[in-house]
């Protein structure tokens, strides 16, 4: 079974200084048709105006995964953790038994662009923690480069779910496929450009759900950058 989310029905939050678009329910906007899929809970797209942005506030038992697409983001918590993330880079934050953290644009001048992705873990009450690494755009160009896993494995970051997620950019040479395991689901998220997903067109912003099916199929895609999930059901 396919179902698309279309770029254009998903919820809006514009507050002069955020952007903002979700795919599925979060803070004012609720969609009883999109509430999560599987563990996958959140994607939001945000677009945060120069030297802007979410002041310190606190989480528990969720694994916050922001994938950073233009712009500089920054990063601070109750953790000691500080940084500045840019284009390529992904960070993974576990709250577990609870943490504080702010996220601000870096730049007084240019604004900055990212997907912060929340994934509910299969096990609470852990210790905080914290991760970032760097893919470059050579290591997901026309293949699926993981980029978080439940075991880090291939230099991914660490997420507390029996979970993948693969990053891909396609130019136009290349078809891709994926195979689900039995037990499991796909969810395609499209960043930019446009591609065909198990024959389904799909434009940026757009998203694909795929249940009882165990091969996704990535053709036709140019331009392309886009996330694919490995979900249980």
């Amino acid at each position: 079974m396919l179902q698309i989310r279309k770029s254009e029905e998903r919820g809006v939050a514009n507050f002069g200084w955020l952007d903002s678009r979700h795919s599925f329910s979060f803070g004012h906007y609720y969609d009883p048709k999109h509430v999560g899929f599987g563990p996958l809970l959140v994607i939001n797209e945000d677009k945060v105006e120069p030297a802007q942005g979410f002041g310190t506030h606190g989480h528990r038992d969720m694994e916050i995964i922001s994938y950073v697409l233009d712009g500089a983001l920054e990063h601070k918590d109750s953790m000691g953790n500080g940084s500045v993330l840019h284009y390529g880079d992904v960070q993974r934050m576990s709250a577990g038994t609870g943490v504080r953290h702010s996220e601000f644009n870096h730049s007084h001048s240019a604004g900055v662009h990212f997907l912060q992705i929340w994934i509910q873990p299969n096990q609470v009450g852990i210790a905080p923690s914290y991760e970032e690494k760097y893919f470059t755009p050579e290591s997901k160009t026309n293949r699926l480069r993981l980029i978080a896993s439940s075991d880090g494995r291939d230099g991914s970051v660490l997420i507390h779910q029996n979970a993948s997620i693969y990053a891909a950019i396609l130019d136009g040479s290349t078809d891709l496929e994926h195979k689900l395991e039995t037990g499991r689901q796909g969810y395609v998220h499209v960043i930019r450009g446009n591609v065909t997903v198990n024959g389904t067109p799909l434009k940026g912003g757009d998203a694909l759900k795929i249940t009882d099916d165990n091969l996704i199929t990535l053709n036709e895609g140019k331009n392309v950058e886009l996330l694919l999930f490995d979900l249980p059901s």
